[in-house]
């Protein structure tokens, strides 16, 4: 098939010139060319062809190098082609060769849909990058004129109900840093509502006489403590009592102050201490508001508590909401919500035996049962060891002996004295 294909071209470029001859062999040779090994390819005719091929190779030559035939036509090419014979060449191998011209229209439009391609993606970055730039300029502009709009709201001066300006401790400075310091104040100011609480007394004053003011002040945790929150998809969220709690707020009334120090939300709090107590043994309920936000916790602040610190006892499961003081703080485990719990039970023979013994620091005994990882299970190993010793002491007063015996003494009535 290749030897037939070139006994026609031979006899078509008779009637061309010779640079359409070697560009058409050039395109030839370049579809035809080595192979994998660089070895050359040569085809040899059945006949001596009668005329020379192209650039002077004589006829009688037996075997046509064709890499003889493309460095010819690369000498022939230093000359500048006119459109005609650049034509020319691809024109005579799509005659030869129909399916060149086939691949060569697929070719080209491939690198015409490849050029639209990347002109599309150009076109596409750059609006993007306009975009891009739109959008950072508007930001900025918006932040600063939000920064402009909040140092003049928050850092104008007060006024009167007349419009008069009210003078401050910034009143002497420049007009941009008084501007600024009011701004820094006001930020301050907002800082402190968060991490502060939002009082300097928490509790009102102690009761004078004639009013009963019980002697110790016990605070408590709700959630975990004496509730639990529970959370179904039929129910949504419900708080279980613990049992024992309402003996445990009954019988401590009388002797301890109940305050409820958390640090839920109030429109959480108490709905539910409502329905917990009902009589109303629980004198105050604090919320979030009265806590310090240190370090991420919200911490109690038994400063704020306007009591002697002597006298109060708080009862939480963590640590961390007391670490302000943890002299003063009685650690119990955290209820998870099952029906056997006697940790309530427990905590009421502990703190009914402070109130009895009248116990003047409570923080000594805090102290000592805080060096304990159980203090409850610690108390009733104590309490045991309290009733065998008593026990021991009466038995010992029940063996101990009696007085001797009044001897009978004969009378004349015969009775004795």
């Amino acid at each position: 098939m290749l030897h037939r294909n070139l006994l026609q071209l031979s006899r078509l470029v008779k009637g061309h010139n010779s640079q359409v001859c070697s560009q058409a062999a050039a395109t030839f040779v370049r579809r035809y060319s080595f192979n994998q090994n660089s070895q050359l390819l040569w085809l040899r005719q059945s006949q001596p062809p009668k005329e020379s091929f192209a650039c002077g190779i004589p006829a009688s030559q037996r075997f046509l190098h064709l890499t003889q035939t493309a460095s010819c036509s690369k000498s022939v090419n230093d000359t500048k082609p006119n459109s005609a014979q650049a034509n020319a060449a691809p024109q005579l191998l799509s005659k030869l060769f129909p399916q060149t011209a086939v691949e060569n229209d697929q070719a080209e439009q491939a690198q015409e849909q490849k050029r639209k391609e990347e002109e599309e993606a150009k076109k596409e970055k750059e609006s993007s990058w306009k975009r891009m730039k739109f959008g950072f300029v508007l930001f900025g502009v918006s932040v600063t004129a939000f920064s402009v709009y909040t140092v003049f709201i928050f850092g104008a001066p007060d006024r009167d109900p007349e419009g008069n300006i009210i003078e401050d401790e910034f009143s002497q400075l420049p007009t941009v840093q008084q501007y600024f310091k009011r701004l820094w104040k006001s930020m301050t100011y907002y800082q402190k509502m968060i991490q502060e609480p939002s009082r300097e007394k928490l509790l009102p004053d102690p009761l004078k006489y004639p009013y009963i003011q019980p002697p110790y002040t016990l605070v408590l945790e709700m959630k975990d403590v004496l509730v639990h929150p529970d959370w179904t998809y039929q129910t949504g969220w419900r708080f279980k009592k613990r049992p024992g709690i309402d003996k445990f707020l009954e019988s401590l009334a009388r002797n301890f102050e109940i305050v409820i120090y958390t640090a839920d939300q109030g429109m959480t709090v108490f709905p539910i201490l409502d329905a917990l107590d009902p009589h109303g043994y629980i004198m105050y309920r604090l919320v979030r508001d009265a806590t310090h936000f240190v370090d991420g916790h919200h911490v109690k602040n038994l400063d704020n508590l306007n009591r002697d610190l002597r006298k109060v006892i708080v009862i939480d499961w963590d640590p961390n909401s007391t670490k302000l003081h943890p002299e003063n703080t009685f650690n119990i485990p955290r209820w998870s919500g099952n029906d056997d719990d006697t940790t309530l039970l427990d905590l009421l023979s502990f703190l009914m035996t402070i109130a009895n013994s009248e116990v003047d620091d409570v923080r000594e005994v805090m102290t000592y049962y805080k060096q304990f990882e159980n203090p409850l299970a610690q108390f009733r190993e104590n309490q045991r060891r309290l009733a065998e010793q008593l026990a021991e002491k009466e038995q010992e007063e029940k063996q101990r002996v009696t007085p001797a015996v009044q001897k009978w003494r004969p009378s004349f009535l015969g009775s004795s004295r």
